[in-house]
């Protein structure tokens, strides 16, 4: 019988550290329960977070042992901050497009400079707004309702919006938009769009580009989808491979820690806290 309880113990010990493929880092502090967009540092292993609507706009560097070691104010409202993106020179960008019911006109992604980064608690923004070239109504009707957005990346000179659906039975569905990095006023240019699958898991939720920029991934709430072998600036233009996980949460958080592995990290739900994970890429 004591043989069988140890043994008890150790399946249950080793099920709640494994989540299929997901390895748990650790569980993230009480502050972060609504953990909404991560990237990791530049030849550091501190991680970038940020929370969504409804809290604080403050952006909190983590450890990869999930304590968070510097928290900086932002001189800018959080409307509905959904990711992160980082540039070649260190400078991060915050993502305040989160538009679940489709009618915000005052979209925009939140630049913070690197030095300001490292040595601010309370720092200004450039703004850089934009909107939808195919976006007439605000909200469009139930059916065309394409432009939430919960997903941001950085590649030569650029940033890149991928939409999240909330439409019925077309959740997979994302389009694909480019604006440049810098402060000002745009028309996002539409580039292309990729349909996943349809069921409300399927929503595309966090994206990332690789260090060596080879490599796109987007994440949904039960896989990550990654897209290799792209034209330029075309992500969906070549291959794609998902991983499923065995295990479905709120994910809403990927960055790269290496070439081959990605951090990503949930929102707590009722009965646990938000949790920092790590998945390999494998062949």
């Amino acid at each position: 019988m004591k043989k069988l309880s140890i043994f008890f113990f150790l399946f249950i010990l080793l099920g709640c550290q494994n989540y299929g493929q997901l390895s748990v880092v650790t569980n993230l502090p009480k502050l972060l329960d609504e953990v909404s967009g991560i990237q990791k540092e530049p030849n550091s292993d501190k991680i970038w977070m940020v929370n969504d609507s409804g809290n604080k706009p403050e952006l909190y560097r983590v450890t990869s042992e999930g304590e968070i070691e510097k928290t900086i104010s932002i001189n800018a409202k959080n409307y509905d901050w959904e990711d992160i993106a980082s540039d070649d020179n260190g400078n991060i960008y915050i993502a305040d497009f989160g538009n679940n019911n489709n009618k915000r006109k005052n979209l925009v992604i939140l630049k913070i400079k690197e030095e300001d980064l490292l040595n601010g608690d309370d720092v200004e923004v450039e703004k850089i707004k934009f909107s939808y070239p195919n976006q007439t109504k605000f909200p469009p009707k139930k059916k065309d309702r394409f432009f939430d957005a919960e997903s941001l990346i950085y590649k030569d000179g650029a940033l890149y919006i991928f939409t999240k659906s909330r439409v019925k039975n077309k959740h997979g569905k994302t389009m694909l938009y480019k604006v440049p990095a810098t402060k000002g006023e745009y028309t996002a240019q539409y580039i292309s769009e990729y349909a996943n699958c349809n069921d409300v898991h399927c929503a595309i939720t966090a994206a990332a580009i690789s260090p060596d920029k080879q490599k796109v991934v987007l994440l949904t709430h039960q896989s990550v989808l990654v897209f290799t072998n792209f034209n330029g600036d075309d992500f969906f233009s070549g291959d794609v491979k998902e991983y499923t996980f065995n295990h479905i949460s709120q994910k809403e958080g990927v960055t790269f820690k290496d070439e081959r592995t990605l951090y990503i990290t949930d929102e707590a739900d009722k009965i646990g806290s938000s949790k920092l994970y790590e998945f390999v890429l494998k062949d």
